[in-house]
């Protein structure tokens, strides 16, 4: 009965930082002024909504042109791999209290189960917008969070300077 209580704490949980987003939305383009700090913000709130994607990308990209891309990449992999914990906690809350399906979470479940760290990392790098549900299926077969973490923010970070780097180059910075 408590690891099904502690489920519910969970998915409400994740359902409160959604509802912050989505109530947030309309200030989000302010935090562009803030530099390094609201790419990180913008990043983070952007992964912290579970399956209904946010273009966090635009704003490494339009923040690419004005700061450093290298460090633009580095802070927006960081708080795009820390916002994932929501879909992380979603799927170790969902865990304790119903029982999984469908063919995409079985799969990314098979990859985590196999190969940990390496799935995260390459799940994180490419551009997926089921990323989440590897993030649901990692903390359902409770793979550690630190290990989630580490596998995710590397992956994010080199996804995020390759990114950065080609809006700094398409936008002239470089040039």
């Amino acid at each position: 009965m408590k690891n099904w209580k502690q489920g519910l704490i969970q998915i409400a949980f994740v359902i409160a930082v959604f509802a912050l987003v989505l109530y947030s939305s309309g200030q989000i383009k302010q935090l562009q002024a803030w530099g390094y700090l609201g790419v990180f913000v913008i990043s983070l709130l952007s992964a912290a909504t579970v399956l209904l994607p946010a273009p966090g990308w635009i704003t490494v990209i339009a923040m690419a042109s004005v700061l450093n891309p290298y460090l633009v990449g580095i802070v927006a992999g960081i708080g795009s791999g820390l916002g994932e914990i929501t879909g992380y906690m979603a799927g170790d809350g969902a865990a304790k209290i119903i029982v999984k399906d469908g063919k995409t979470y079985e799969k990314y479940r098979q990859l985590i189960l196999k190969y940990e760290m390496p799935a995260i990392f390459v799940l994180a790098f490419i551009p997926n917008p089921l990323f989440d549900v590897a993030g649901i299926a990692a903390g359902s077969v409770e793979m550690p969070l630190l290990n989630f973490l580490v596998a995710c923010i590397a992956g994010r970070i080199l996804r995020y300077v390759l990114l950065a780097y080609l809006g700094a180059f398409s936008l002239g910075l470089f040039a």
